[in-house]
């Protein structure tokens, strides 16, 4: 898989592993499934429950078929660029400037999808997203974004220790992470890698509201790099007031 280098606009660079194709497609065949249950249980049910009417028909019809042709954006938008398929496959959609996609994207990778994916059955979408070097197809390239791993990436504590330095020439990113003290950053440090390590993203979750909510900071990053950004801030700024900083 490939290493995508995503520079938001708070100057933080995100590193994300691109979907493997093989995920991508997976997850897709796991999204038809979930379909062909759909209709083929409201079919049933319908069957059972009307007449033969054209009336009753067009309704039935509509009750199938509306679901499947909007299933793919409604998950994405409600699930955080998830749909059923991408979450068994710890995949999802994401912006290129590192921030949560809006409803016009999830709509505009989805129309141009259901020409590169309904239309060639896939093909082009394949063959794009194969090319591309950033795991985008023709819809993710008009929209901005692309899909990513969600899997742990090597060895977690270490690359976590590791992310969590201060390089030379750092600028600060959340100025309220000065508040922050050194017990706090310590505990925040603890779990930060407890959940790297053990690919607890509800915890990472839990963890980056807390500190958001004790820090009153705002912002559109996600979990594993905002965390990041404030551990850096804080040793920065324990730096820069120490006796020899």
């Amino acid at each position: 898989m490939s290493t995508i280098r995503i520079q938001t606009t708070q100057n933080v660079v995100l590193e994300y592993e691109a979907a493997s194709v093989g995920d991508r497609v997976l997850a897709q065949v796991l999204d038809a499934l979930v379909m062909i249950l759909w209709a083929t249980v409201v079919t049933f049910l319908i069957k059972q429950l009307t007449d033969s009417s054209d009336a009753q028909q067009i309704v039935a019809y509509g009750l199938i078929y509306t679901p499947l042709l909007v299933y793919h954006p409604l998950c994405e938008i409600f699930f955080n660029g998830q749909t059923l398929g991408k979450q068994a496959r710890k995949i999802k959609v994401t912006r290129l400037d590192g921030t949560r996609p809006g409803t016009g994207d999830y709509l505009l990778r989805w129309l141009i999808g259901l020409f590169e994916i309904g239309l060639t059955a896939g093909s082009v979408a394949l063959v794009a997203t194969l090319f591309n070097g950033r795991g985008q197809r023709l819809g993710d390239m008009a929209a901005g974004t692309t899909v990513v791993s969600l899997r742990p990436r090597g060895p977690s504590v270490q690359a976590l220790t590791a992310e969590t330095l201060v390089p030379a020439g750092y600028q600060p990113v959340f100025q309220q992470a000065r508040h922050l003290s050194d017990h706090d950053a310590s505990l925040i440090r603890q779990l930060f890698r407890q959940a790297g390590s053990q690919g607890d993203y509800t915890l990472l979750n839990e963890l980056a509201g807390k500190v958001k909510t004790v820090t009153t900071i705002h912002t559109d990053l996600a979990d594993e790099p905002f965390i990041r950004t404030v551990l850096r801030d804080h040793a920065y700024f324990a730096a820069q007031e120490s006796p020899h900083g």
